[in-house]
């Protein structure tokens, strides 16, 4: 059976359509499972367990520029590389018109169906071309994590139940540190960047924050994917000294091979946040708003917590961000 997933954006929606391949290469062992995701999450869906054809889509450049050279023989080429096999599934796990657009470009097998959600899910976009598309629309509960709703789509889609055993499947490439990087064990990273700025946490905050954990021997890491991100990234090294390091600017396959070596992971509702999770890391996510329920972190871990998301408007204190560190990490 070959199945293809759409779904291409955005970083956090990407990770929770992850469970939702472990679940179909659990039930449906001899599958052949494609994904098709925006170009800038490739390196991520790379390290996916079970995915085994990773298409790139760049609609967002192509957008800017739709009618360019070099636009229509990436088209050309995306098209190709979506039509070179026949698909007995195609699923759609965006529930957009660009996603209903890439879902409607793959080629079917015969007596293939096309699957989709039929309605929005409260705090998820939707656009009614998804469902126009599809052979076969399924109505989805609206009040639902995001990372059930896939589950159950591709579960309903494809006639499995649910296995109990919730598993993201990302993987991480070990790499070797570099002599002036702290050592990985020792490492709390710091994730401050988010793409919306009501999500963010104060920097008088982190710097206390990252005040204690140097204190109890940790180091901190500072990604940044911008360079206003890189400019704070800064600005917290210069207040937190020798215990603090601004990490270069990495492609998510080697940011998240540098993540899951690190001791854990204190973030904002965030992309990388949500890698932290995938990666079953120790990890708090902190939120401005009450909205952990839907795209907070969904731990497989049994017993004591591994991850907790902290929620308090304006927003959260540092003691109670820092007594939910102390629940989740690892003993030393």
């Amino acid at each position: 059976m070959n199945i293809l997933i759409v779904k291409l954006s955005s970083l956090g929606d990407v990770i929770h359509a992850m469970p939702a391949v472990q679940d179909m290469r659990s039930a449906l062992p001899q599958a052949r499972i494609d994904w098709v995701v925006d170009s800038a999450f490739a390196p991520l869906v790379h390290r996916c367990d079970g995915v085994d054809t990773v298409i790139g889509c760049a609609l967002r450049r192509w957008r800017q520029s739709p009618l360019g050279a070099q636009t229509g023989l990436e088209w050309r080429a995306f098209r190709a590389a979506l039509r070179h096999s026949s698909y007995d599934a195609v699923i759609d796990l965006q529930g957009l018109t660009k996603s209903a657009l890439v879902s409607r470009a793959a080629w079917l097998t015969v007596g293939g169906k096309r699957y989709a959600m039929a309605n929005q899910t409260e705090g998820s976009s939707y656009e009614a071309p998804t469902r126009w598309v599809a052979d076969v629309a399924i109505r989805i509960e609206p009040h639902v994590h995001a990372v059930a709703r896939s589950r159950e789509l591709c579960a309903r889609a494809l006639g499995y139940e649910i296995p109990p055993a919730l598993r993201f499947g990302l993987s991480a490439i070990a790499v070797a540190a570099s002599p002036e990087d702290a050592d990985p064990a020792s490492c709390v990273v710091l994730v401050h960047g988010t793409s919306r700025a009501d999500k963010c946490w104060p920097e008088s905050h982190w710097i206390e924050l990252g005040r204690a954990l140097v204190a109890q021997g940790f180091h901190v890491g500072l990604p940044h994917g911008d360079d206003s991100e890189r400019e704070r990234c800064e600005r917290l090294a210069q207040a937190l000294g020798s215990g603090a390091q601004v990490w270069p600017r990495l492609d998510l396959g080697r940011l998240t091979d540098r993540l899951a070596a690190c001791a854990g992971v204190i973030g904002v509702d965030s992309g990388l946040s949500h890698i932290a999770v995938a990666l079953d890391l120790p990890h708090v996510q902190i939120y401005n708003f009450d909205t952990a329920w839907r795209t907070g972190p969904v731990s497989a871990a049994a017993g004591a917590p591994r991850q907790l998301a902290v929620y308090a408007q304006p927003t959260p204190g540092v003691e109670a961000v820092w007594q939910a560190w102390c629940q989740v990490k690892a003993p030393r």
